[in-house]
């Protein structure tokens, strides 16, 4: 019986994580969560392995990666769905905004990438997806610094794959709208939710981008817009 494949998803203790370390251990992968929040990831399955490291970190991503690793197994797959949101103009974006935005949703997609990419061109083969949204496709007011962000990460996503493929290593990145979390329902108006996709259905394009059944799939920016 062949070993499961190593699945290390990076953000899992929001609810995107939760539903991916989910549908992931579902579909009999051997997942492997990384969060800065220990408690964050305390109402995981025990057969998960929780390491608590923070992603923005490069050196604490290294370490997890490898702690994982030499507990689990050599990463075949790494799901990134770090991020954080912030509202604003352009012109009202102060250098804290800017810099938070771009160490949460962007630098995690590198030093996890760097941190798995050995692993996997180890094995000659491996997948990787990143969350990025709808703002960092399409331009859109009122949310510069973040739209800028994730911008950034369709390009890095992009060079990725341009630079991983040779090895057997795809990289993708799914890009929601609004996703239906508990924190979104407590913020957001009823008819702006209507919209939104359940963190599940997320899920399920994710697990479909690391599956055999997406091979032919590399370099690709897959929107997840919902309604």
């Amino acid at each position: 019986m062949s070993q499961a494949t190593v699945a290390v998803v990076a953000g899992a203790g929001g609810a995107l994580g939760h539903a991916t370390v989910a549908e992931l251990a579902a579909r009999g992968f051997a997942v492997a969560a990384v969060d800065r929040s220990e408690h964050a990831m305390s109402d995981l399955s025990v057969s998960v392995l929780k390491v608590a490291a923070d992603p923005a970190d490069s050196a604490a991503v290294a370490g997890a990666i490898n702690r994982i690793a030499a507990e689990v197994g050599p990463p075949g797959v790494l799901v990134n769905v770090v991020g954080t949101f912030s509202l604003g103009e352009a012109l009202g974006t102060t250098p804290e905004t800017l810099r938070l935005m771009l160490d949460v949703n962007l630098g995690p997609a590198l030093w996890l990438s760097q941190a798995v990419a050995p692993h996997m061109q180890q094995q000659g083969s491996g997948a990787i997806v990143h969350v990025s949204a709808r703002p960092g496709l399409e331009p859109t007011s009122g949310m510069a610094a973040y739209s800028v962000s994730k911008a950034a990460l369709v390009h890095l996503t992009r060079t990725l794959d341009l630079e991983l493929r040779p090895h057997g290593i795809r990289v993708n990145a799914v890009a929601p709208q609004l996703i239906d979390t508990a924190t979104n329902r407590a913020t957001l108006p009823a008819e702006v939710l209507a919209h939104a996709v359940a963190p599940e259905a997320i899920a399920g394009v994710i697990a479909f981008l690391v599956s055999e059944a997406a091979a032919p799939v590399s370099g690709a920016i897959l929107p997840a817009y919902g309604a």
